[in-house]
């Protein structure tokens, strides 16, 4: 992997974080709004698959 591909990675992977951190927040705050709960968890499983594919290889850089 070069440089820039891995600086790119890098930036997509704080993203990835941020949402991941924002999609939690929105599931404390959805407390007994089961539509905000039941979205909130189908961008958590999104994010989920973000992280294996951005995340995980960037880990195996290291």
């Amino acid at each position: 992997m070069t440089k820039m591909e891995e600086e790119r990675l890098r930036a997509i992977e704080a993203k990835v974080k941020g949402l991941r951190r924002e999609a939690e927040e929105l599931l404390a705050l959805a407390e007994g709004i089961e539509a905000i709960r039941r979205n909130a968890e189908r961008i958590l499983a999104s994010v989920k698959v973000l992280e294996l594919n951005v995340c995980d290889p960037l880990s195996l850089e290291d």
